[in-house]
């Protein structure tokens, strides 16, 4: 069973690993992710269901090189076929998965991997932010009647909007939007955050975030501006070269991650006024009105003989300028705190 939307309910973060090409083409390296990853606290680790040919085509016009950035000199088709997931392992990682008690989900580049994956008894699809303009495989993908993950790297609202309505018209409303920003690694100001409480009003579907900035400061942001699901890139060692090893995170990054995310959600708590429990025990150090000078039966209260001073064993400070000028019941000593008995006039 899926958790991501329990976990949303009951007011926590899912937080997905991703695999991506950290597997660095051997099978054992994708399942050590898999185990490592639950270890650190993911909810769910996500892989890639492409092949080179399905995603583009081995073609050496310019259209197709890749210039400047991560990926400098490779051909997309080069790219692809290094950083892909063969999809003989895809049975045996999803195996993996449930034997790790963690969520499997993928992301499917055209129909013959949603296919696949359906085969495979996918229970949820993540289409990617370059995708989120391929409005025919969204359609495909949300008419198997799973949850949907999108990230909107790079969308317009327009753009995000057509995706959404992609979903619904093949009758599917289990959709979580992603902010996110294609850009690898991501800079600071690239990010803009502020997106995730913006695209929860916009769209009325829960937003996460799809973090490829370094470290986890992203993840904590997001999570304290209202982001219910972080995806995060992972892998066993960034020293294992691969397309996606120099953005990802470690193993033991990850996990601090993980426990960043659940203090900053424990820290948002809920709205909440008056003492909490732990600061219960505090509040006699509140100031209050104590007698500061010893004073006679019939003498009048003045600033002289009255403060506001710490503990708070007297009357409230608020009644300090209704207390001025009226008479003491009794005498009273040095540092006791003033109470109504003590006074007699009457005062509201």
């Amino acid at each position: 069973m899926f958790k991501m939307f329990e976990k949303i309910q009951k007011g926590d973060v899912y937080i997905i690993a991703e695999m991506s090409a950290n597997h660095a083409g051997k099978l054992e390296n994708a399942l050590e992710i898999v185990r490592q990853a639950a270890k650190a606290g993911a909810d769910c680790v996500k892989i890639q269901t492409y092949t080179a040919d399905t995603i583009t085509i081995d073609c050496d016009k310019e259209y197709f090189k890749i210039r400047g950035g991560l990926w400098d000199g490779y051909k997309l088709h080069d790219l692809y076929t290094d950083a892909g997931t063969p999809w003989e392992w895809q049975a045996r990682i999803k195996e993996e998965c449930e034997k790790c008690g963690v969520d499997f989900l993928s992301t499917p580049f055209d129909n013959s991997a949603v296919d696949f994956l359906e085969s495979l008894g996918c229970e949820a699809y993540k289409i990617a932010s370059f995708e989120l303009v391929d409005i025919p495989l969204i359609e495909y993908t949300a008419s198997k009647g799973k949850p949907m993950i999108i990230s909107c790297g790079m969308g317009s609202e327009q753009e995000i909007q057509d995706a959404i309505d992609a979903c619904l018209r093949v009758g599917n409303s289990q959709i979580v939007l992603l902010k996110c920003c294609s850009e690898y690694p991501t800079v600071w100001e690239d990010m803009h955050l502020k997106n995730i409480p913006d695209m929860q009003k916009k769209f009325s579907v829960p937003i996460g975030l799809s973090d490829h900035s370094m470290g986890s400061l992203g993840a904590i942001v997001g999570v304290a501006l209202g982001a219910c699901v972080v995806e995060k890139h992972i892998c066993i060692s960034r020293s294992i070269k691969n397309p996606d090893s120099d953005f990802s995170m470690e193993i033991e990054e990850f996990a601090q991650m993980v426990q960043d995310v659940k203090n900053t959600v424990a820290a948002k708590g809920n709205v909440h006024y008056g003492p909490n429990l732990g600061e219960k025990g505090n509040l006699k150090f509140r100031r209050s009105l104590f007698v500061v000078k010893e004073m006679k039966k019939g003498e009048k209260f003045s600033p002289e003989n009255v403060r506001s001073i710490r503990p708070s064993n007297g009357l409230a400070p608020k009644y300090y300028a209704q207390v001025l000028g009226k008479t003491a019941t009794r005498d009273i000593a040095y540092g006791e705190p003033l109470t109504k008995e003590m006074i007699e006039e009457k005062y509201e």
